[in-house]
């Protein structure tokens, strides 16, 4: 385990943030291409989760015009340990939402975009209906724009929006378990694994061509036979991609990090998940759900081209 230690905050102060490593600090967003991305969410009124998750990587996605796109407002119904996205009543859902995606997407240039959301638990159909007015809004005005999406649980309505999700057609279904079983009445209270390991599996079920993705974080205090065993049960769910990243603790009031996990362990993971026959894998200190994302897209297909290609030459004899 690496060093954690940092002095500690005088008496009445709040507590201090966690000293990072020199693997994982990145520099501060002050680029051009940063400034010009920024903008247009705002004159969009879009969110981002780059802003709300505080995401490292933001300074070099910006950069390359690369954001993933958070709908159905800022404000989320769960109030998860790891996450730094707003907790409370949110706000009406935004009609202009799908077609400010579309514009911005196009005025991008984008050829992949990823979108995501907070929980909307106060919601009937928990927000599947946004996401498909999104995706019909993306098909319509960037049709060579690929799309993946990366939802919340739809806890009590699973089904049927997976169902109006995968109808709609989006290329890429992500939805994130985030730690092992152990771990979750901590640090993901509001949500059940199994339940999320059941979305991965109905998204298949109901479209075997639509790629599935999840991740998980590391540094929370997880073993490694945990790790392993959320990597089988991702495969038994047929899961093709899974992505694994360090967790950093947004605030002092979020969960701690136990251990800053190294790089030489990041790709040992990485290595297992592959023997494990993972079409894509993305693990590194700073992987997060949607980084290079686009790239890992066109990987992960040539990989399936691939794997289709040596099956069909198996069974020619």
């Amino acid at each position: 385990m690496n060093d954690l230690s940092s002095a500690p905050a005088p008496e009445g102060e709040a507590p201090r943030k966690q000293r990072k490593p020199d693997w994982i600090r990145v520099k501060a967003p002050v680029s051009k291409g940063y400034q010009e991305t920024r903008k247009l969410m705002r004159d969009l009124k879009l969110n981002t989760v780059c802003e709300e998750a505080a995401c490292p990587n933001i300074g070099e996605c910006w950069d390359k015009k690369h954001a993933t796109v958070m709908i159905l407002g800022d404000v989320c119904t769960r109030a998860c340990a790891f996450c730094n996205v707003k907790t409370g009543m949110p706000r009406m859902v935004d009609p202009m939402e799908p077609e400010n995606v579309a514009i911005a997407a196009g005025q991008m240039g984008l050829e992949h975009i990823v979108i995501t959301s907070v929980d909307r638990d106060d919601l009937p159909d928990g927000g599947a209906g946004q996401f498909v007015k999104v995706i019909k809004a993306l098909r319509r005005e960037t049709p060579n724009t690929t799309i993946e999406i990366l939802t919340p649980d739809f806890r009590g309505k699973m089904r049927a929006a997976v169902e109006a999700i995968c109808e709609a057609g989006p290329d890429v279904y992500n939805h994130n378990l985030e730690t092992v079983p152990r771990l979750y009445p901590t640090i993901r209270p509001g949500a059940r694994y199994y339940a999320s390991l059941r979305l991965l599996e109905e998204v298949k079920s109901h479209d075997p061509i639509i790629f599935t993705k999840s991740g998980i974080m590391l540094g929370l205090g997880e073993q490694r036979l945990e790790v392993h065993q959320v990597m089988d049960d991702m495969r038994s769910a047929d899961v093709d991609f899974i992505t694994m990243g360090q967790y950093l603790q947004p605030t002092p009031r979020h969960a701690k990090v136990e251990d800053f996990v190294t790089p030489k362990a990041f790709a040992a993971y990485g290595s297992i998940a592959r023997a494990k026959g993972f079409l894509q894998v993305a693990s590194s200190p700073l992987t997060r759900s949607s980084y290079h994302a686009g790239d890992d897209f066109a990987q992960m297909k040539a990989a399936r081209e691939e794997r289709l290609a040596k099956e069909r030459a198996r069974a020619n004899g």
